[in-house]
């Protein structure tokens, strides 16, 4: 049998967009910019021959067509994201994909990986380099370690001695990710000051 569906980034900009009611939310939540938004739901109404938003000047509003329709898509993706959980590896609940830089040297940041890997086993971590920003936006990775401090808007950066850790705003407070910036801006005790050996007096 031959499925006649919609596109899936379509059908995930709309999801999105319905659900904030808001393009630049869903974009966020996405890893893309506000205008892939609006061009995959403007690909989605095409397709279907129904118009699903109301856009007006500073919002959008979902048309009838569009509440109808949102209720049989939430379901799919419900069903596929449960289905999802129940294939992958036992113990394992979330993969969280990290993007670092080609100038950052990855072995100075193995300690830290390590130690979130320790922290949260349930979670399995995945390491692109290089990766970065770019791959941030295009969605190809959760966030992304850049050697430039840079501030980018609708991203949240957090400064790291080397870089800093980029993530989209709608998901920078996402357990995983919060436990990943944790292990990174944690602090190191500073190790004890040597004593110094007590000078033993000769008698005169």
């Amino acid at each position: 049998m031959t499925y006649l569906l919609p596109p899936l980034n379509a059908l995930r900009a709309f999801e999105a967009a319905a659900r904030h009611l808001s393009f630049k939310q869903a974009a966020h939540e996405l890893h893309v910019i506000a205008g892939a938004i609006s061009q995959q739901v403007r690909l989605l109404e095409d397709r279907l021959g129904v118009k699903l938003f109301e856009r007006l000047a500073r919002q959008v509003i979902l048309t009838q067509a569009g509440k109808d329709y949102l209720g049989p898509v939430r379901d799919a993706f419900r069903r596929i994201t449960e289905a999802t959980v129940e294939l992958k590896a036992e113990g394992i609940t979330t993969v969280l994909h990290v993007g670092v830089h080609p100038g950052i040297d990855l072995e100075a940041l193995r300690e830290r990986l390590d130690q979130f890997r320790r922290r949260q086993p349930e979670v399995t971590l995945r390491i692109s380099q290089p990766a970065g920003l770019l791959e941030l936006l295009e969605g190809k990775v959760d966030v992304a370690i850049e050697r430039s401090p840079r501030r980018h808007p609708g991203y949240r950066c957090d400064p790291l001695d080397d870089g800093s850790l980029i993530g989209p705003v709608g998901t920078a407070d996402c357990p995983e990710v919060d436990a990943l910036r944790a292990c990174f801006l944690s602090v190191s005790p500073p190790a004890a000051a040597p004593r110094r050996a007590a000078q033993s007096r000769l008698p005169a």
